[in-house]
């Protein structure tokens, strides 16, 4: 599990800390929003009373600001997956090994057209966003979204 940082996540990560008072796992954008990862337990307190810390987060860095709990394997993937994406809600999602063994593959399973039609985005952008974060989390290599 390779995470990959840039100077600006690193800044990111470290003004997290400062006004939540919680370190950050790791940082990246999905769908021009940033997602921090925190520990399982830090994630109340990285919300803060009333969403206090990332209103006033959002109002420093102008950008939408979402918080999940770091995952514990593979069993956390759906729920990590449906954390990100929310508010589009898919029916499922399953982890396969790809039959050429060129590593794991997902397949998320959409309730409709608009639903498939969010989660690609345009010019597949979301699309390429979420399986870059999947493939640091959880080592998979093809996303298919039907």
């Amino acid at each position: 599990m390779t995470k990959t940082f840039d100077m600006q996540f690193i800044r990111y990560i470290n003004l997290f800390g400062r006004v939540t008072r919680v370190t950050a796992k790791h940082c990246f954008s999905y769908n021009n929003m940033l997602v921090f990862v925190v520990p399982q337990p830090a994630v109340q307190m990285a919300i803060g009373k009333e969403n206090l810390n990332l209103k006033k987060l959002s109002d420093i860095l102008g950008k939408r600001i979402r918080v999940v709990a770091e995952p514990n394997g593979i069993k956390d993937l759906q729920h990590f997956v449906t954390t990100i994406v929310s508010p589009i809600q898919f029916e499922k999602l399953e982890l396969l090994t790809a039959v050429d063994g060129g590593g794991k593959e997902a397949v998320i399973t959409t309730g409709g057209r608009e639903s498939k039609a969010m989660l690609i985005g345009r010019g597949r952008a979301r699309e390429a966003e979420l399986r870059d974060i999947l493939e640091q989390y959880f080592g998979v290599k093809v996303l298919r979204i039907n």
